[in-house]
């Protein structure tokens, strides 16, 4: 019997293995991170275990310090959850040498996945149709394009795509940088790249006696920078398909798991063309972030499965049906529109309306799977999702249709999202047409995809809104007659204003309190109807609309019904401080410097990479914005930095020319 169970993982992980542990009656063990201490998933456990350090490689990826800690805290169990050690077999391996359950499959079996090369050749032993292995060394322009990945890892992390052979020894480089920073290995090896393919995956689960389910597939075509963003069950590519394809799916990765002797949860991945032709890819010798969409399709707890296989017991003879369908997106805090930048910062409130947190559902409804909590902090150390927020119906257009409301309606005050690219992609029309495949956000355009729910109309409602309800609670808090409106006189006087930035825009709103209410003359089919400091109801063309109003310093966000808009005050004085000199560089995130390709008195063109950062587990590139001539370069490798920091000074070479 498990009586306590340490999860090796952090966030939203440990969080979700923590609600099955305490339906089970097993009491929890989390390890954290100095930048964790204040995290949820510390509170949710019942005792914790500080990983002195701060980045993955300093903690969580120290297999001797979790086991210590799982000692520590009389702990008879480790769950890995997903990422980190959890693919790691001498970690699986110290784990029972240590006397403790391993809840993950046998280290042998994790051995075997563990080098992709590897596993490409004992699949292929196993009848399992595969894409061929290319050494980086012998590529040939035959070969191209090319799809460069990390052996020992996954998650889109060493992933790169190779158009040209010029590119390959840069391409390849930063693969094995990113691969060394993520999981500790830097091999990486290539495949031949299919455009436009589908991410099929089949979720299994295997017993110590020889029985293995299939338990429904998956398709996570949609994807950014190779890492998954929509996930969902079952995949549109195989019920379109039909036939034969889902049995032999099935088949094929039964007979993966039976190769290499697997017990516990898994899930053999596959890339589909739109036939129905399907490859060979990985197995992920854990569970994966995307569990919950099968989860809800067949009522089943697989973490609960994971904990009775670990204890012995045996799966039910018939594996559960599949019903309805089931889509999972993945809220980052990144800026899709500026190409995909990591964001971190405090999280003041989070909020999705009837939400359940972790287990499944009743009916039709939203599950979400989160890490953070009102007042957590988006650290530069690790991946930066928040929550995962998954819809379930009979349907797949009403799945889709009730996540799109669902995250349209979030309160999210913080870092930027890509909560309307999200929602923006649930509506689309090729993605309600099932028309999903890796190549979806690229052909569709991600200046359309990140485009903002709120249209000019919602941003000058929300404009007025935070002006009225700073004006409010301005009065409130006076000193001297705080009954009285502000900008009251016995006669009319002028009109108040205030400006606000939204995005790069600059707004500004006119209004007067007066006997008859409120006046905005630069609004005149306008009217006010009540005005809180919280709430602000406003009616136009006979259409009422109630926007809730948050602060937090000069930052105001105002949620509305089916977007939301965050504003800054604009001061009313320029700080000189906060000035920059002209042709700046500046970090577009906080993180650390990794290389630096350019010296001062180098000449530039637009478009060609200067500094290479590293944030958020990602590499990221720095290019130079314009053709030009570098003045100054004010970092070097290894450098911390934090968000707007000046990298380097560029300034325009007829200027340059001239001086």
């Amino acid at each position: 019997m498990i009586t306590r169970v340490l999860v090796a993982n952090r966030g939203e992980i440990a969080r979700r293995v923590f609600a099955t542990c305490r339906t089970m009656g097993m009491s929890t063990v989390a390890v954290f991170s100095d930048p964790d201490a204040d995290s949820p998933h510390v509170r949710a456990a019942d005792t914790a275990v500080r990983l002195p350090g701060a980045t993955s490689a300093e903690t969580y990826l120290r297999g001797e310090k979790v086991i210590a800690a799982a000692q520590a805290a009389g702990a008879d169990a480790i769950h890995p959850g997903y990422g980190f050690l959890s693919e790691n077999a001498e970690f699986a391996q110290a784990v029972l040498d240590a006397g403790l359950t391993w809840i993950g499959p046998p280290p042998q079996a994790i051995e075997a996945m563990g080098s992709k090369v590897n596993a490409k050749k004992l699949m292929a032993d196993a009848g399992v149709p595969v894409l061929g292995n290319i050494d980086p060394a012998a590529v040939t322009a035959d070969d191209l394009p090319l799809l460069i990945k990390a052996s020992a890892g996954g998650g889109g992390r060493g992933m790169r795509i190779v158009e040209t052979l010029d590119e390959l020894a840069e391409q390849v480089a930063g693969a094995a940088r990113e691969a060394e920073s993520a999981f500790g290995d830097p091999t990486v090896f290539c495949e031949p790249y299919l455009r436009n393919g589908h991410h099929i995956e089949v979720q299994i689960m295997a017993d110590q006696h020889g029985a293995v389910w299939a338990v429904g597939e998956r398709e996570c075509s949609i994807q950014r920078r190779h890492q998954k963003v929509v996930e969902e069950a079952p995949a549109p590519l195989v019920e379109r398909v039909g036939g034969d394809l889902r049995d032999r799916l099935f088949g094929a990765a039964r007979a993966a798991a039976s190769a290499i002797g697997y017990t516990g949860a898994g899930t053999v991945e596959f890339l589909a063309d739109d036939a129905g032709r399907f490859y060979f890819l990985e197995t992920n010798t854990r569970l994966q972030v995307e569990h919950p969409v099968t989860e809800l399709t067949i009522g089943t707890d697989l973490v609960a499965w994971q904990l009775r296989v670990a204890m012995g017991e045996h799966l039910d003879p018939t594996p559960p049906e599949a019903s309805g369908h089931a889509i999972e997106v993945r809220l980052y805090a990144e800026d899709p529109a500026a190409d995909w930048q990591p964001q971190s910062g405090t999280v003041h409130a989070f909020e999705l309306p009837a939400a359940a947190e972790f287990g499944n559902l009743d009916g039709p409804g939203i599950r979400v799977d989160s890490s953070i909590a009102d007042g957590s902090e988006i650290s530069t150390y690790y991946d930066p999702m928040l929550a995962k927020v998954i819809s379930w119906a009979p349907t797949r257009e009403q799945s889709a249709a009730l996540l799109a409301s669902a995250l349209s309606r979030a309160r999210i005050h913080g870092p930027v999202t890509n909560r309307d690219m999200l929602v923006n992609t649930l509506r689309h029309e090729r993605f309600r047409a099932g028309d999903t495949d890796t190549g979806f956000i690229e052909s569709i355009g991600l200046e359309v995809l990140s485009g903002s729910l709120a249209d000019t109309t919602d941003v000058r409602e929300a404009v007025v809104a935070a002006a009225l309800s700073d004006a409010v609670r301005n009065r409130s808090e006076a000193t001297v007659q705080p009954g009285l409106p502000s900008g009251w006189r016995n006669l009319p006087s002028g009109f108040s204003m205030k400006g606000f930035t939204v995005g790069v825009d600059e707004v500004d709103v006119r209004y007067r309190f007066s006997r008859n209410g409120v006046e905005l003359p630069d609004d005149p089919d306008l009217e006010v109807v009540a005005v809180g400091v919280a709430e602000v109801t406003l009616t136009r063309s006979g259409v009422q609309r109630t926007l809730a109003v948050a602060r937090y310093d000069e930052t105001v966000y105002v949620d509305g019904p089916s977007s939301s808009v965050t504003l800054r005050r604009r001061p009313r004085f320029v700080d000189p401080a906060a000035l920059q000199r002209p042709g700046s560089l500046l970090a577009p995130m906080p993180g650390s410097v990794i290389r630096v390709a350019v010296a001062e008195g180098d000449r530039v063109s637009a478009g060609q990479p200067l500094i290479w950062l590293e944030a958020m587990k990602m590499e990221h590139t720095v290019s130079a914005p314009a053709d030009g001539v570098v003045t100054t370069v004010q970092v070097s490798a290894g450098q911390q930095l934090a968000l707007g920091d000046v990298l380097a000074v560029i300034s325009d070479p007829e200027e340059e020319t001239v001086s």
